[in-house]
């Protein structure tokens, strides 16, 4: 656990906290899917004989070789949230290594080494551009697990002879919006206090590196200054700096990128929104701490947080995934409702209301065909670990979740026959001596 948390400190800039629990959630995920393995009744559960003179037996098996790609932001977490059910159902994995966040993945071999077959997994490192296509132009990968860009994705995919045969289950982008409901700011007081923690924690949870972020926050034009204003003496007070550096025990909140081309795409954003009129409001927002020190470089940025956001600006539409922070006045909600079903994303929403009940109802009836995951009063989140992580359009392609991801990498498979003559007592001698029906989960 140590070496995995150094690791993930030291090579992504993940606080010592965040490493931590990136580590713990990873054990808790495992667990938690081989309980259910054990428990449910889908991996074996004897025959049914609810249908007649037919009787069905009903497992789960292996769809084959399963190709994994995990992201650098969760190097251990989200890789291993696929590759250990795509092992547990069966499958032979093939690991590629990210070229950034790949340290904990090596620190595992070892332990994978000692509880597989040889072959059971295989690890590949090197670029992926390189390395993937040949993998899937060979045409015997079976699955693809990928967590990344949908660009990069829809290459994979194409890359296949057989594309129609590859078993996809795909995590990428997304745009999350945070809406705020003008009642938040009639009641004021504790409401708005608690909306405002929330939302620093949905946008600069690990600088905003996580597909999950709250990446464009709808407010009302009426209070959309104020709201700002409060946002950015919030921000003002995050502690910025090394992952394992802490003051009176409370860790670096802000840490530094994990490479160079995360710090050019923020300042691209940051100079395309401030060209077409909008503010940083915060104090060094944008700035890169060191940078240019001793002719050195750094990726240590200071959140921006910038206001106002409009539709002509790159920061509206594309995704930041880092320390930005866009806020978005609004008339009306149709805007709202009109940026949801024209966007090219659909993972998450999250709604915040002091008490407006009819309103929040008529957002969620919108966003039910447009989101995954609708939030009220909370930010954008994957957890728990038990409910269904999915999405729609460019965000994902399949669902997410202890229970899910077996199925996700195991197909249904059912062996059947008649009740009549001898075949009673011909399937209890086959099923004696098939591995597959005796499968001990």
């Amino acid at each position: 656990r140590e070496d995995i948390v150094n690791v993930l400190m030291h090579e992504i800039g993940k606080n010592r906290p965040d490493a931590e629990a990136e580590f713990d959630r990873t054990m808790q995920f495992i667990e938690k899917t081989i309980d259910y393995i054990k428990n449910s009744n889908e991996f074996g559960s004897g025959w049914d004989a609810s249908n007649g003179p037919t009787r069905l037996f009903l497992s789960r098996a292996a769809i084959g070789v399963v190709l994994c790609l995990g992201p650098y932001n969760y190097p251990l977490n989200e890789t291993y949230a696929t590759l250990i059910p795509a092992l547990l159902m069966g499958n032979v994995a093939v690991l590629k290594i990210p070229t950034v966040g790949g340290l904990a993945h090596l620190l595992t071999i070892e332990a994978f080494a000692k509880a597989l077959p040889p072959g059971t997994i295989n690890f590949i490192s090197g670029s992926g551009r390189v390395t993937m296509p040949p993998l899937m132009e060979s045409g015997k990968i079976d699955s693809l697990a990928f967590i990344g860009g949908s660009n990069a994705a829809d290459k994979l995919i194409k890359a296949h002879p057989e594309p129609h045969r590859l078993k996809v289950f795909l995590q990428l982008e997304a745009k999350n919006m945070g809406v705020y409901l003008p009642d938040l700011f009639e009641s004021g007081g504790d409401d708005l206090d608690r909306v405002i923690k929330e939302t620093i924690t949905g946008t600069l949870s690990y600088n905003g590196q996580r597909c999950t972020a709250l990446k464009l926050l709808f407010v009302p034009k009426a209070h959309s200054e104020q709201f700002a204003t409060m946002l950015a003496k919030k921000i003002e007070s995050l502690s910025v700096g090394l992952p394992w550096e802490s003051t009176d025990s409370k860790f670096s909140q802000i840490t530094p990128l994990p490479y160079q081309g995360r710090v050019d795409y923020m300042k691209s954003l940051i100079s395309d929104a401030v060209e077409k009129g909008a503010k940083i409001l915060n104090k060094n927002g944008g700035k890169v701490v060191g940078e240019g020190v001793n002719g050195g470089e750094s990726t240590l940025m200071v959140p921006a947080l910038l206001y106002p956001v409009t539709p002509d600006m790159k920061v509206y539409e594309e995704e930041q995934f880092g320390p930005v922070i866009p806020i978005a006045p609004y008339d009306s909600l149709d805007e709202i409702i009109r940026y949801s079903r024209e966007g090219k994303y659909g993972q998450q929403v999250s709604i915040f209301t002091s008490s407006n009940k009819e309103t929040s109802a008529e957002l969620i009836d919108h966003f039910s065909t447009v989101f995954g995951k609708i939030n009220i009063n909370s930010q954008c989140g994957r957890s728990p670990d038990t409910c269904p992580f999915s999405g729609r359009r460019s965000s994902a392609m399949g669902v997410m979740s202890v229970m899910h991801a077996l199925h996700e990498f195991s197909i249904p498979t059912v062996v059947s026959y008649k009740d009549v003559g001898n075949n009673d007592e011909l399937v209890k001698g086959i099923e004696a001596h098939s591995k597959f029906m005796q499968a001990a989960f």
